[in-house]
């Protein structure tokens, strides 16, 4: 069959995640196989996107090969995807899957938002594969891609694939009204982060209504014409300084102005499951700050312009990234329901959080997420230089091993616990030692 290689790498050959594509076609030789190194060469397919359609209209099988830059795919491989629909080219009835290396840093909201727009545009998904970067050079890594192949082919000759879990129904905006009372402002600004078209009216009357209901002065920016040079390359030029090789103006941007503000706000129309290819880029970019949690204690919120209710990956991303960055997410603000009391409540609930620097402990989607950087800074230190000094002096390397007390204190009990006749003994005394310091609490 015909195999053509989404390869949404920026590194273009020196891909990692691509090598894992080309151990298949070693050792699966009497298929054809054509690499598309749309993350490096994206520039030129939004010029001629002819090379492209007839790549695609001809394979059997489309692998979407990239890794996983914050949270989904790079910018670049988002910008091909819009093109792939922009160009209505004919994929329907075509499989498709996916190869991603990652530390595994939310890779399953990148595989899933692969698939909900492989489903858009008609084509049968098999479940993809999440490596980790060095897998591949493992033996049990190498056997898990040949393993993974075999499984594609044996899903394509049995016409096996996964299908769509969430009906999909056309935006039904609700009107906005721009026309409210504008309350009176405190001390502080809350940065506003739009992605809006000139012709985006609905985004732009949330927006509005947000600033004028907001207690704080809002400074809104614009990123929708931004002149970005390019996506994130993942070159490290920043892993030691935080200084960006792109010199558009950008660092000094989020730096400067995004990230002095009392808290930030992003608003957008959803676009192919996600925030759309600008926005994508602005968070890729965002790299300049490494895996550093530069804005925590920082309130954020969202404003949303489409069917989020029925975009559950989105929602996921929206919710780990305030957790991850220790921001407290004071609300998303949608035009589903009914947007102007949703707006004003957004603003409500951040002029409380500014005002008391309000923050919630992290949950999963935060603690489990840090732990995946920690451990990534931890054996990188030598090369992400500005990570490590962060991480180092925000106490961020709490390994388990360091609460030595902790241990000793499981191995007595698991020793009284192992021993019937100390277990009998002990009764409950047990259960009073480990709820001792509760009571202390509630006593002090």
């Amino acid at each position: 069959m015909k195999i053509t290689i989404i390869n949404g790498s920026p590194k273009g050959d020196y891909s990692v995640t691509l090598h894992s594509c080309l151990y298949i076609k070693k050792h699966f030789p009497e298929h054809s196989y054509e690499v598309l190194n749309v993350g490096r060469d994206i520039k030129k397919f939004e010029k001629d996107f002819s090379s492209a359609r007839e790549s695609l209209e001809s394979a059997d099988l489309l692998i979407f090969s990239y890794p996983v830059y914050t949270f989904i795919a790079p910018s670049q491989l988002h910008r091909f995807i819009r093109l792939m629909k922009e160009s209505d080219v004919s994929l329907n009835g075509k499989f498709a899957t996916q190869i991603t290396t990652s530390k595994h840093f939310y890779d399953i909201t990148a595989h899933r938002y692969v698939e909900d727009n492989a489903y858009d545009m008609g084509l049968k998904v098999i479940k993809g594969l999440s490596a980790d970067m060095d897998d591949l050079t493992t033996k049990k890594g190498r056997e898990d891609v040949k393993a993974f192949f075999k499984y594609v082919t044996y899903c394509m000759g049995n016409d096996l694939y996964e299908t769509r879990k969430t009906k999909l129904t056309a935006p039904a905006h609700k009107t906005v009204t721009t026309e409210a009372d504008e309350v009176a402002k405190k001390n502080g600004t809350v940065s506003l982060v739009a992605d809006m078209a000139a012709d985006d009216g609905q985004l732009r009357a949330m927006t509005e209504r947000f600033i004028k209901r907001c207690p704080y002065n809002v400074e809104l920016i614009n990123i929708h014409d931004f002149p970005f040079k390019g996506g994130c390359i993942s070159c490290f030029n920043c892993s030691t300084d935080g200084t960006c090789i792109y010199k558009d103006g950008f660092q000094e941007l989020l730096r400067d102005k995004i990230q002095k503000g009392s808290a930030i706000v992003i608003a957008f129309s959803i676009k192919d499951h996600s925030m759309g290819p600008v926005f994508k880029t602005y968070d890729d970019r965002q790299f300049c700050n490494g895996h550093r949690t530069v804005t925590m204690g920082m309130p954020f919120g969202y404003i949303v312009s489409g069917n989020l209710s029925e975009e559950e990956n989105l929602r996921m991303i929206i919710d780990g990234r305030a957790e991850v960055g220790g921001n407290f997410l004071c609300g998303v603000a949608t035009d589903e329901l009914d947007p102007d009391a949703e707006i004003d409540a957004l603003a409500n609930k951040l002029s409380y959080a500014i005002e008391n620097k309000y923050v919630q402990p992290s949950n999963f989607l935060g603690v489990g997420g840090m732990k995946i950087f920690r451990d990534l800074i931890w054996l990188m230190q030598g090369m992400m230089k500005a990570d490590h000094r962060f991480y180092k002096s925000h106490g961020q390397y709490d390994f388990p091993q360091k609460k030595r007390g902790t241990m000793l204190f499981m191995y007595l009990a698991g020793a009284v616990m192992g021993n019937k006749k100390l277990k009998a003994k002990m009764g409950n005394k047990l259960n009073e030692g480990m709820i001792m310091p509760y009571k202390k609490a509630l006593e002090d």
